[in-house]
């Protein structure tokens, strides 16, 4: 999401408060408004660029003392389940990917190993020839993800609010990916790149709805699965974690998800990620092709870049203003 001015977003939810917008209308607003004032960052530093529905920039990385809790998690609502039964959880895909950039087999050694927690600001049509990197340029999988688990782990409490994600919880996060990325031959690193721009990996992660409800773990297009909708869950069962990702990246009902946009992307080069990262974000590419333009959160694709990489923490260096 984007849009840290006071003004626009109390604007805004007049206007959808008063009338609901139409489903394409919403759909372009979904990542554009500030991050609420229910998810202020607790001893975050100030943000460069607003990213997904987080602030960019370091994130401080917090473990509390064995044996204790954290003080800025208050305690859940409502108790998981101790089975993972129930409607919500079998891993589908409405949607796969077509054409020479679908992942066929899953490889969790893929890439360059694990790259390098730094920002590269990226501009243009996210094509290698415009300086995006190439595939060939992309951290593995494990170690992509292993990378993270500090971030993920701290997260929920230090950005949102809620309790922290537990072990159980984040492996979870990882078998879910790689049983998507099988069903919707997306790469597992870019679902991942995704869920990290978007929740920062939180399961608890709430349901914003600015016209369209974005639940989950990737704030998808008003999807069934969620561990705080209303009501937080924990712990958050497996199952709704696997729907959560299976819904960003498959799509929903109610609109498109990770697969979608990289088949509408087109082409047969790294640059349908990119494209599609920009059309997760904002619902379409500027007319121009310049992926750091048009509406929405502007940085988006050149951070999924950065994460696709290495990027974890590190200073963000895209100058792109926050969004138009």
């Amino acid at each position: 999401m984007s849009f840290k001015s006071t003004f626009l977003t109390a604007s805004l939810l007049a206007l959808v408060s008063a009338n609901p917008l139409p489903h394409d209308v919403a759909a372009v607003l979904k990542r554009q408004l500030a991050l609420p004032s229910e998810y202020v960052a607790v001893s975050s530093p100030a943000a460069v660029q607003p990213t997904g529905v987080l602030p960019t920039g370091v994130i401080p990385i917090t473990t509390a003392p064995a044996g204790t809790e954290s003080a800025t998690a208050p305690e859940a609502t409502a108790t998981a389940p101790s089975t993972d039964s129930g409607s919500i959880g079998q891993v589908t895909s409405k949607g796969s990917v077509s054409g020479s950039v679908a992942v066929s087999t899953i490889n969790d050694a893929d890439g360059v190993g694990a790259g390098t927690d730094a920002y590269k600001f990226y501009e243009g049509d996210g094509t290698t020839g415009a300086g995006w990197p190439d595939t060939t340029a992309w951290v593995s999988f494990s170690d992509m993800f292993e990378a993270n688990k500090a971030v993920m782990k701290s997260s929920c409490s230090s950005i949102f609010g809620v309790p922290d994600n537990t072990d159980d919880e984040i492996s979870a996060i990882h078998d879910a990916i790689e049983s998507v990325a099988t069903a919707s031959k997306v790469d597992h690193r870019f679902i991942l790149a995704v869920i990290m721009q978007e929740s920062k990996g939180c399961v608890r992660v709430k349901t914003t709805n600015y016209g369209v409800r974005n639940p989950g773990l990737m704030q998808d297009h008003d999807g069934k699965a969620s561990c705080n909708d209303g009501q937080m869950m924990t712990p958050c069962p497996s199952d709704t974690i696997a729907q959560m990702i299976s819904e960003g990246t498959g799509g929903t009902d109610g609109g498109d998800g990770l697969a979608q946009g990289i088949n509408q992307a087109g082409g047969a080069d790294v640059s349908a990620f990119y494209k599609a990262a920009r059309i997760y974000n904002s619902g379409s590419i500027d007319a121009s092709g310049d992926l750091g333009k048009g509406i929405a959160t502007h940085c988006y694709a050149s951070d999924v870049a950065n994460r696709l990489t290495g990027w974890v923490s590190a200073q963000s260096a895209c100058t792109l203003a926050p969004a138009a």
